[in-house]
């Protein structure tokens, strides 16, 4: 009867034990559930740009400071320039304050990489092979080749009449290629400014160069005699620049550009710094 009744006994104590055992699994289970649900959430939450940013209050934007009208410093030497206020009314209008981070050029878009830079403004032209690794906003400036000449020319109407001029041309730019495919001589130049001035001086029939800079410096100073009198057929299109997959962001940041055109605030700073609309 002993032997019987602490048989009795140890089977009693094994149930209650595995039962125990059970129970606690299953609790190890459901926390490891959780924590495992927690730890999915949260890495959203890490990968969602715009998230992030809402939560730092504060949206890092790389760019250059070096390269008038665009990003540059003024007599002051605060930052400045259509693209700097640009991204400067983006970030308000996503309800954050902004820091730009200025860096050289070839380093910006390794800066998304890296993680140093939530977007890049500073005249990124939307191509093919950039699309691949990054994603763009919509196109926020437009700008194309023009052809310029002084305003007493009357020889150079179109590109086809560079044949035989010669036009001051960066020798290795896709620009030069335009003006040696109508038949120009080339003359070697280092920059747009040193391009205006061989026309100003006679050494250059013409030069093929951007737009925008051309605007800019008709602003600065109107009274050069000069003037465009072609205009190549493909406009290159800028936009905010982003590391790949944050629909979010991008999507807030094209609202915030789209209302800038509605109210007139993108209107009033391109005929700030350009004086016409450019994202055309």
């Amino acid at each position: 009867m002993k032997k019987a009744t602490m048989l009795g006994l140890v089977a009693i104590l094994m149930t209650l034990m595995l039962a125990a055992c059970g129970s606690n699994n299953g609790s190890s289970n459901t926390a490891a559930t959780n924590n495992a649900g927690t730890s999915e959430e949260s890495t959203a939450a890490a990968t969602n740009s715009l998230e992030k940013i809402k939560a730092a209050d504060k949206i890092v934007i790389g760019t250059e400071g070096t390269y008038p009208p665009f990003t540059y410093h003024d007599a002051s030497g605060e930052l400045t320039g259509f693209d700097v206020e640009i991204a400067r009314e983006v970030a308000k209008r996503l309800g954050v304050e902004v820091q730009f981070e200025e860096a050289p050029w070839d380093s910006l878009l390794a800066g998304i990489d890296a993680g140093r830079f939530d977007s890049v403004f500073n005249e990124v032209s939307i191509r093919d092979d950039r699309k691949e690794k990054y994603d763009f906003s919509d196109p926020y400036i437009s700008s194309g080749a023009v052809l310029i000449v002084r305003e007493d020319n009357t020889d150079i109407k179109s590109l086809a009449d560079l044949k035989g001029k010669k036009s001051a041309q960066s020798l290795t730019s896709n620009l030069a290629d335009i003006a040696r495919e109508n038949g120009a001589e080339i003359v070697a130049i280092e920059g747009f400014q040193q391009a205006i001035d061989l026309l100003n001086s006679n050494r250059a029939d013409a030069t093929i160069n951007d737009n925008l800079s051309f605007l800019d410096l008709k602003k600065q100073k109107p009274d050069l005699a000069l003037k465009v009198v072609a205009e190549a057929e493909d406009a290159s299109q800028s936009g905010g620049v982003f590391a790949k997959n944050q629909p979010e962001l991008v999507e807030a940041v094209n609202k915030a550009l789209a209302d800038m055109h509605s109210d007139g605030t993108y209107a009033t700073i391109s005929e700030k710094y350009f004086g016409e609309d450019v994202s055309k």
